[in-house]
C-alpha cells in the first residue's frame, strides 16, 4: 500500500503515547517468571497496568498465556531474546521462529551464553540464527563473561532469568558496554520485583537467586515514541507549536528519554505538568534557535538516531553521529536504509566505519522523489513521516509497519492535521 502524507498547518495537539514497550516487554517476562503457576489466559498479568499494545508487546502476551509448543514471534527482536532466554528455565520443548528476516538476525552470542549455563537449545535450519528449538528446565547458572558491544537485549534477557537460576548469576561485560541506560532499567525493574541484582563493578553484574514477587505495576508512555512529536515540533512551521503527552514521567527508567536534551539543541523545549487526571505530562513546545551543527554518539540511544538524522537534514543542519553499530542488525540496516531514503530526497549521507553517519549540508534537487519505503522497520516510518512538514507532501510505501511499537501513529497524526490519504 501507498499512501500520501499531507502536513498539518498547525502543530498543536495532546497525544496519548503507547505504553514504553521496552518497560512492557521486561515487565511481562519478570511478572510470569514470577508467577508459580501456569496461566493460559490473561490472568497471569493482573495487576499489570498500560501495557503496550504494539505488535512487539502483543506477541510477548501471546507467547507467554498460550504456550503453544511452536511460537512465531514475527518480527519482535525482543521477544525473540527476551523469549529465549525465558523458555530456557521453563519446563517442556519450546520451538521459536519468526519472519525470514528474523532468521537473518544472529543470536548465536545468547544461545551459546545460555548453554554455558547449562540451557539446551538447537538451531532449526542455520546454525546461529533463529528459528531454535529449546528444552527448558532448571539452570544452574554461575558465572558468564559476555562481550559488551552485543546488544543490550542479549544482556537483560539473561539478566531476568538470573534469579531464578540455581546458582544466580555473575555477568562481566568484556569491551565498551553499548546500550547501558537499556541494562540499568532491566536492573531496576528487576529490584521492583524484589530481586537482588545490581552492579558490582564497573563491567560486572551480580544476580542473587531467589526468585521475584509479582506487584502491581504502572507502564508509562514510550519515550522513544515520543522522538517523532519532537521531530514534528521541530519541522513545523507554526511557531506557537506545542504538543503534550501524557504520562511522560521525568524521572524516568528510560534512557531515550534523552531526546529531550537533544532536541533542545533543536529549538524545542521540553516543560513537565500534572493534568486533570494527576498523570504527568511532558509539554513540548517551540523555542528558541537550533544549533548550526550536531554531532552526538547514540551509543546508549540507538532508537533515536533515525530521528536525529531526518531531522537535521530537514533542518539544514550538518551533522556528524557515532556509536551507530547497531543499527546494521536491527529489523533492517538502518544505517544503509537512511541513505537510500534521504537520498531520494536529495540529501547525500555517508558512512564510515560502519558506526558513523554524517552530512556536510548540501542537497541536490530531485524533481520527483521515489516513495519512501520502509523496510519493514516502524522507525523508518516514523522519522520519515513528519518530513511531510517541510517537503510538502510525502508518498511512502507499506505504511502499515508502524504496529510493531506505535499502532496509532496514523491516527494521531490526523488528530493534529495531517492528512494520511491512500494513493
Amino acid at each position: 500500500m501507498e499512501i500520501r502524507i499531507n502536513p498539518a498547518s498547525l502543530m498543536r495537539g495532546k497525544v496519548v503515547l503507547p505504553a514504553s514497550k521496552s518497560i512492557s516487554n521486561r515487565v511481562l517476562i519478570i511478572y510470569a517468571l514470577s508467577r508459580e503457576k501456569a496461566h493460559h489466559d490473561g490472568g497471569l498479568f493482573d495487576g499489570l497496568q498500560h501495557i503496550s499494545d504494539c505488535d512487539d508487546t502483543q506477541v510477548m502476551w501471546n507467547a507467554l498465556t498460550r504456550r503453544h509448543e511452536q511460537i512465531d514471534i514475527k518480527a519482535a527482536g525482543t521477544a525473540m531474546r527476551f523469549l529465549t532466554a525465558y523458555l530456557c528455565t521453563r519446563e517442556g520443548v519450546h520451538e521459536i521462529t519468526g519472519t525470514a528476516r528474523m532468521k537473518q538476525r544472529p543470536i548465536g552470542v545468547l544461545v551459546d551464553a545460555l548453554r554455558r549455563l547449562g540451557a539446551q537449545i538447537e538451531y532449526v535450519e542455520n546454525e546461529g540464527f533463529p528459528p531454535l528449538r529449546i528444552t527448558g528446565g532448571q539452570l544452574k547458572g554461575g558465572q558468564l563473561e559476555l562481550p559488551a558491544g552485543v546488544s543490550s537485549q542479549y544482556v537483560s534477557a539473561l539478566l531476568m532469568i538470573g534469579p531464578t537460576l540455581a546458582c544466580g548469576l555473575q555477568l562481566r561485560l568484556v569491551g565498551e558496554i553499548v546500550s547501558r541506560p537499556y541494562i540499568d532499567m532491566t536492573l531496576h525493574i528487576m529490584r521492583q520485583f524484589g530481586a537482588k541484582a545490581a552492579w558490582a563493578s564497573e563491567d560486572c553484574i551480580q544476580v542473587e537467586p531467589g526468585g521475584y514477587s509479582p506487584i502491581p505495576y504502572y507502564i508509562e508512555s514510550d519515550w522513544s515514541a515520543s522522538s517523532y512529536w519532537y521531530e514534528m515540533v521541530a519541522l513545523s512551521d507554526d511557531e506557537e507549536a506545542e504538543v503534550i503527552l501524557p504520562a511522560l514521567f521525568s524521572e524516568s527508567l528510560q534512557g531515550d528519554c534523552a531526546i529531550r536534551q537533544i532536541f533542545a539543541q533543536l529549538g524545542v523545549s521540553t516543560t513537565f505538568l500534572t493534568d486533570e487526571d494527576g498523570v504527568e505530562c511532558a509539554c513540548l513546545r517551540k523555542e528558541g534557535k537550533a544549533a548550526e551543527r550536531m554531532e552526538y554518539d547514540f551509543t546508549h540511544q540507538p532508537d533515536l538516531a533515525q530521528t536525529l538524522v531526518a531531522t537535521c537534514a530537514a533542518l539544514g543542519i550538518p551533522f556528524r553521529f557515532w556509536g551507530l553499530q547497531s543499527l546494521k542488525i536491527k529489523e533492517t540496516d538502518r544505517m544503509a536504509a537512511l541513505r537510500t531514503e534521504l537520498g531520494k530526497l536529495g540529501f547525500d549521507i555517508v558512512e564510515s566505519n560502519g558506526s558513523v553517519l554524517t552530512w556536510d549540508g548540501s542537497r541536490h534537487k530531485v524533481d520527483h522523489p521515489l516513495p519512501a519505503d520502509t523496510y519493514e522497520d516502524h522507525r523508518m516510518a516514523m522519522a520519515m513521516a513528519p518530513l511531510a512538514l517541510k517537503e510538502g507532501q510525502l508518498r511512502m510505501n507499506n505504511p502499515e509497519v508502524v504496529s510493531k511499537s506505535y499502532p496509532s501513529f496514523w491516527d494521531h497524526l490526523r488528530q493534529v492535521g495531517f492528512k494520511i490519504e491512500q494513493s
